[in-house]
C-alpha cells in the first residue's frame, strides 16, 4: 500500500500550510520533527533551509538554496518541470514580500513541502535595520 492510499486527501492547502510549518520551525529538531510527522500522519515531504542577507542581491541565491534542499531532501526530482516548479513557487512566494523587504536586509527560513503535483514554497523572514525588524512571509504554489 502506498502512502498515499493509507492517508485522508491531501490537497493543496495542506501542503501550504505544511510549508509553512517547516518555515517557522525555531530550529533543526523542530524542522525534523515537523517532517517526519508531516510525512508519517500525511505523506507529505517536506525541508528547510535558511538564509539571509541584503534582499536584492540575494533573491538568486534564495531560489538556488530553495532548489539544492529541494533536490538534496528527495522533495524533488533533478527533472526541469520540478525544479522549475521550486524555483517559480520560491520567485513568487518572494514578490509578495518584496515591497517591505527592497533595499533592506533578510534573514530567515525557506519551507518547501510536496505531496503528489501539489508543491508550496513558504518564505520566512525578519527584515530590517541593526535591530528594528519586521516580520514578513510569502508563500507560492506550483502544480508539478
Amino acid at each position: 500500500m502506498t502512502v498515499e492510499r493509507k492517508h485522508r486527501e491531501v490537497g493543496s492547502s495542506d501542503v501550504a500550510r505544511a510549508a509553512i510549518r517547516l518555515a517557522i520551525s525555531a530550529n533543526m529538531e523542530e524542522e525534523r520533527a515537523e517532517k517526519s510527522r508531516l510525512l508519517a500522519e500525511m505523506g507529505i515531504r517536506a525541508c528547510g533551509v535558511d538564509f539571509g542577507g541584503d534582499f536584492l542581491s540575494s533573491t538568486i541565491r534564495i531560489i538556488e538554496r530553495a532548489i539544492v534542499a529541494a533536490k538534496r531532501e528527495n522533495v524533488i526530482l533533478e527533472q526541469h518541470n520540478e525544479v522549475g516548479g521550486v524555483a517559480g513557487a520560491t520567485r513568487e512566494a518572494l514578490q509578495q514580500v518584496s515591497t517591505k523587504a527592497m533595499g533592506l536586509s533578510v534573514g530567515g527560513k525557506i519551507g518547501i513541502a510536496r505531496y503528489g503535483t501539489h508543491l508550496s514554497v513558504c518564505v520566512y523572514f525578519g527584515v530590517g535595520l541593526v535591530h528594528l525588524n519586521e516580520v514578513a512571509i510569502g508563500l507560492g504554489h506550483r502544480a508539478i
